[in-house]
């Protein structure tokens, strides 16, 4: 989120602490089993608070963490990274010249157990980045103890919203180099075929097609929710030979198979 680069303000996470862990599972051992919808106040209260917790992000305004958060706090980006509250806090500063952004608590729900509360809901974020505009989403979920009549922020954890980028013209795609069948394993294969001026591929027969967007030559990304990058890979000859897609920061390889003469 609204940080030192585009869409991504918080920054700096550390390693998940065992003893937190532990005391975050002894507390939910006491709540109750189901959840109750929160009463109007609470609900106002809880959005409210977060909100204010994220304004305090694009201004800058460490007091409102160290305020908000409990002690033991734990916080996790959209990158997986933990801070404790300290470093949460220490994280906090106003933004550099060139850089300006707000963040709105949108569709939010909270459910308490007691006296502990969950908020769910989604952090829309806009960022101009040295004039250039940005809008990111993150799914996010918030947990609240309540503590000698305060409630506080015990947990956080949020993700980034994978949505489709703006298209980039890619000119002189060589198309006809791409269709064929990309197999993984002897029973499991992919085909890669060409509709008109796109490209799509099928994991299995009869599933639905998934687009491939151009980003370069050789490159696209998938046109379904994961968005992962596919790069077909040539050899020496600059015949394409292999289907790489990275997922999850993971190369999956897909050996192209010889066309049927």
């Amino acid at each position: 989120m609204l940080a030192r680069s585009p869409g991504s303000i918080r920054k700096g996470r550390m390693p998940w602490q065992a003893a937190i862990a532990c005391g975050m599972l002894a507390c939910a051992a006491t709540m109750p089993s189901r959840a109750d919808e929160a009463p109007p106040d609470v609900r106002d209260r809880l959005v409210a608070l977060t909100q204010t917790i994220m304004d305090a992000i694009g201004e800058g305004k460490p007091e409102v963490w160290q305020q908000a958060l409990a002690d033991d706090a734990v916080v996790t980006d959209e990158f997986g990274r933990r801070q404790d509250k300290a470093e949460a806090v220490a994280a906090l500063h106003p933004l550099p010249p060139g850089i300006s952004g707000s963040i709105e608590v949108r569709d939010a729900r909270v459910r308490v157990y007691g006296d502990t509360a969950v908020i769910d809901f989604e952090d829309y974020e806009r960022e101009t980045y040295f004039g250039q505009q940005f809008v990111v989403r993150y799914p996010s979920t918030a947990t609240y103890v309540r503590r000698k009549g305060d409630w506080k922020l015990v947990a956080w954890m949020d993700l980034t919203l994978p949505t489709p980028p703006p298209s980039l013209p890619v000119h002189d795609l060589p198309l006809a180099d791409y269709p064929g069948t990309y197999r993984i394993a002897a029973d499991h294969a992919w085909k890669v075929e060409r509709e008109g001026d796109r490209l799509v591929f099928r994991t299995k027969a009869g599933r639905p097609a998934v687009a491939l967007d151009p980003l370069a030559r050789d490159v696209f990304m998938g046109g379904d929710d994961e968005k992962n990058l596919y790069v077909f890979e040539r050899d020496a000859a600059g015949k394409v030979v292999e289907l790489v897609e990275r997922r999850k920061f993971n190369d999956l390889h897909l050996r192209r198979e010889p066309a049927a003469r």
